[in-house]
C-alpha cells in the first residue's frame, strides 16, 4: 500500500508532465506560425483548445497541493495560477487570428518563461518524489 504522501507525489509529477506537453504543444504551434508552416486560423484554433485545459490541469495542481497541506509546493504554483485566473478574467488568455503576428514575440516569450517555470516544478517535484521514496 502505498502512503498518501507518495501517491499525491505521483498525482503531481505527472499533472506537471501533462500541463508542460501542453505547454510545449502551444510553442509548437507559435514556432510553426513564425515560419510560415501553418496558417492564422488554424494556429490560433489549435492554441486555443488547450489553454482551457492547461488553465484547470495547473488549478488542480495548486489544488491538489492545498488539500494535502503542502504548502511550499502550493506557494511555488500559486504565481503561475494568479496569472492564470488574471488572463482568464480579463479574457486576455484566448488568441485573436487579426492579432495574433503583432503578439508573437509577446506569447512566445510567456511560453517560455512558464516551460522553464514548469521544469523548475518537475525539479522540485521530483526531489519531493524521491525523498518520500527514500522515507
Amino acid at each position: 500500500m502505498l502512503p498518501i504522501s507518495l501517491f499525491v507525489c505521483l498525482l503531481a509529477f505527472l499533472l506537471l508532465m501533462a500541463v508542460l506537453a501542453l505547454v510545449v504543444y502551444q510553442l509548437m504551434c507559435l514556432a510553426d506560425l513564425e515560419f510560415d508552416y501553418i496558417n492564422l486560423y488554424d494556429s490560433a484554433e489549435r492554441i486555443n483548445s488547450v489553454v482551457i485545459p492547461e488553465f484547470i490541469l495547473q488549478g488542480a495542481l495548486s489544488l491538489l497541493f492545498l488539500l494535502f497541506g503542502h504548502w511550499m509546493m502550493f506557494l511555488f504554483c500559486a504565481p503561475n495560477l494568479y496569472y492564470n485566473v488574471k488572463q482568464y478574467r480579463q479574457n486576455r488568455h484566448i488568441l485573436d487570428v487579426t492579432e495574433i503576428f503583432n503578439m508573437l514575440n509577446r506569447e512566445k516569450k510567456i511560453r517560455i518563461i512558464k516551460l522553464t517555470y514548469y521544469f523548475l516544478l518537475i525539479f522540485f517535484s521530483l526531489f519531493w518524489l524521491i525523498w518520500n521514496i527514500l522515507e
